[in-house]
């Protein structure tokens, strides 16, 4: 497992808990708006794995849980394997992914490996492509949602909202997802390092947090587990 960064304590990344985050590279995805580039089209570190293993077990009682972040952690071959070793020393693990690898997920499903998921989803369907990049699919993330859902799995989707999506958009979104049980809108920082092409979208004026909850109310409707 490639680890390229680490939080070595968070409070606000796993609901509840004391948390490390670990960051891996890599990313199918091209989000002009990401706060990792870094991570998708480099430099980046690359940190030790018996560092990271060593640090995971002296952490053992004073963090509760871990969460592995990216990038997206689901395009590592041995994302399983890394999880079970986390497990086996006692964690909660939350995992963050962009719900593009369905077929990966199911496996953490099915092993029982992951304690909280959180899935972003980004745009209106139709608009994955020019948002995320091309290929990316917005079947794949409710694929993936569905079947967080039909497993009874604890889970979150979340939407970093973006200058470019207006109340319409979002409703849009909330109406192609199901219900689902915890909702929540980020507000939009501006990235460090983006594509020269992106700026004018980059430099688009954000929503203020008022006009965020304005849009959470709008959306309530479809999704009533939405948060900000």
């Amino acid at each position: 497992m490639i680890v390229s960064g680490m939080v070595k304590s968070s409070l606000i990344d796993f609901p509840g808990l004391i948390s490390c985050v670990l960051f891996v590279p890599g990313c199918n995805y091209d989000c002009f708006y990401c706060h990792n580039r870094s991570l998708v089209d480099g430099p980046y570190e690359v940190l030790n794995p018996d560092y990271v293993t060593e640090f995971l077990k002296k952490r053992v009682g004073m963090l509760d849980g871990v969460v592995i972040s990216g990038g997206e952690p689901t395009l590592q071959p041995d994302l399983l394997q890394f999880a079970q070793m986390i497990r086996s020393l006692g964690y909660k693990l939350k995992l963050d992914t962009n719900g593009s690898r369905p077929e990966v997920v199911k496996k953490l499903i099915e092993e029982r490996l992951i304690d909280y998921y959180a899935v972003d989803y980004k745009a209106p369907g139709l608009d994955y492509p020019e948002v995320c990049g091309a290929g990316a699919q917005a079947e794949k993330v409710l694929e993936t949602v569905k079947l967080l859902l039909d497993s009874n799995a604890s889970f979150e989707v979340r939407t970093t909202v973006y200058p470019q999506l207006g109340e319409g958009e979002l409703i849009t979104m909330a109406r192609e997802l199901p219900v689902v049980p915890r909702y929540v809108l980020n507000r939009y920082r501006k990235p460090d390092k983006y594509k020269d092409c992106d700026t004018f979208r980059i430099d688009e004026t954000p929503y203020s947090q008022a006009q965020i909850e304005a849009l959470a109310k709008a959306m309530k409707k479809y999704q009533p587990n939405v948060r900000t």
